[in-house]
């Protein structure tokens, strides 16, 4: 099992944090609202076969919060610089959440760097009549609670005693997401205007309970990426990755070993 190793890099005055691990292809991951710094299993599993690269945003966690972090968009400017830094190259580009509405802000703006795209429950765009959960006003137990189907995983992570710099992370993260997605809630009406545009290989993962992005928006996802396919995760929430770790691993390996 690949170790995952702690650096930091200073990109645009932002000193940020990510974890390494794995050889092979290069996967980058980029984390929902929730933030990131924690090697879970599914990054164990992914760094047995690929190179896996995993930042934690600016404005999150160990990273500094810069002062032109202003919208989605900032952070997609500096990904590309954080790649060109990397010397990252024929990238396989992974988001879950609001890191898949970042993953396809960037490719967007510009596919060059990318071989593929997966997007995992991705936030960015919306469906009308669809209402997604508002994370805002759910209490913090309601959001652990609608992130999971299966419930013992709530329960056991309720359990867990928080230290008190835990909750300076938790509350960092939970600001500088609103910053991002208050309003409009958790979308940006100018991306799915030209999410057409994505031209490489794309995979869209959703769980079939998902509260938080309800499951009718992953077809439409996969709608309006041309030549997309959909992979529905059964008794699942918002998190497969982490709640369906053995299933999400394998629609997504397979969506890359079938990039030519």
């Amino acid at each position: 099992m690949a170790e995952a190793t702690e650096h930091y890099v200073t990109i645009a005055d932002c000193k940020v944090q990510y974890l390494r691990g794995g050889k092979g292809q290069t996967v980058l991951f980029l984390h929902g609202g929730g933030g990131a710094g924690i090697w879970f299993p599914f990054f164990n599993a992914l760094s047995e076969q690929y190179d896996v690269v995993m930042p934690e945003h600016p404005g999150f966690g160990r990273s500094d919060t810069p002062p032109w972090l202003d919208n989605v968009g900032d952070l997609s400017n500096f990904y590309f610089e954080f790649i060109k830094r990397l010397g990252l190259k024929d990238i396989h580009l992974i988001g879950n959440s609001l890191g898949g509405w970042l993953a396809a802000d960037m490719v967007v703006r510009n596919p060059t760097p990318f071989r593929s795209l997966t997007l995992i429950t991705a936030a960015g765009i919306h469906v009308h009549d669809v209402p997604k959960g508002d994370i805002f006003l759910w209490s913090p137990e309601q959001l652990m609670r609608n992130l999971f189907h299966n419930q013992a995983i709530p329960d056991a992570l309720l359990k867990a005693p928080v230290n008190e710099e835990e909750r300076r992370r938790q509350m960092k993260n939970s600001l500088t997401l609103a910053k991002l997605t208050w309003q409009p809630r958790l979308y940006d009406p100018h991306l799915q205007k030209w999410v057409h545009r994505i031209d490489i290989p794309t995979l869209i993962v959703w769980g079939d309970d998902d509260k938080l992005i309800p499951p009718p928006y992953g077809p439409a996802w996969r709608d309006l990426i041309p030549g997309a396919t959909l992979a529905v995760i059964k008794d699942c929430g918002h998190v497969p990755h982490l709640e369906k770790t053995e299933e999400t691993l394998a629609v997504i390996t397979k969506h890359i070993a079938g990039v030519k």
